[in-house]
């Protein structure tokens, strides 16, 4: 009996010996719990560069379109001025070509007016020296004639009829070209004054 109240004893002691290991243990393991533990996230770093960035580069967007604008209009501006200079030497220069043509007509008529005492038949070459170089210069210029034959319908665009004659033709058909009519790059100048025919 005493035997076994002294291994009961002995048994106690262990258990009261253990205790403090398996507690010194738990804070080794909650030191180690606590040492292997993650550390905090660092906060995000603000985004001021960030922005930063993107202002600049919306800056030097806006400046390179101000730019792409101001040399656009700038290159606008000199069309127009070009344009415009280049009408005002048009309407300045218009006849230019057509005064060029006509300076050898002057120049024959003058030539005409020094002979004193001049032929029939000089008079005549002369006067039909003149008419050519007169055509040829309308020809240049694009100056046609209105001239239409007997017989012809009567066009009110080229045709102006003076008066209505008995004709053995057609009613409303050109029977006399009293005038001739021009025109100037297919724009009428001056239409051509006819006689009718009347109704049979």
């Amino acid at each position: 009996m005493q035997e076994q109240e002294n291994q009961h004893a002995e048994k106690v002691e262990i258990k009261e010996a253990a205790a403090p290991e398996v507690q010194q243990e738990s804070v080794i393991q909650g030191e180690t719990v606590q040492t292997s533990a993650p550390e905090p996230a660092q906060p995000a770093a603000p985004a001021t560069e960030t922005a930063e960035q993107v202002i600049a580069k919306l800056e030097a967007k806006v400046q390179e379109l101000q730019d792409s604008f101001m040399r656009a209009k700038a290159e606008g501006e000199n069309i127009r001025r070009r344009a415009q200079e280049d009408i005002s030497k048009a309407h300045k220069f218009a006849i230019e070509g057509f005064a060029e043509a006509m300076v050898p007509v002057k120049d024959s008529l003058e030539m005409a007016l020094k002979i004193d005492t001049p032929s029939i038949e000089a008079l005549k070459e002369g006067v039909e020296m003149t008419l050519k170089q007169l055509s040829a210069a309308f020809e240049k210029n694009r100056l046609t004639e209105i001239n239409p034959v007997q017989g012809d319908k009567l066009d009110p665009m080229k045709h102006q009829a003076i008066s209505m004659v008995p004709a053995e033709q057609d009613a409303n058909t050109v029977v006399t070209v009293l005038q001739k009519g021009y025109t100037i790059a297919d724009r009428l100048l001056r239409p051509a004054l006819v006689t009718v025919a009347q109704g049979k």
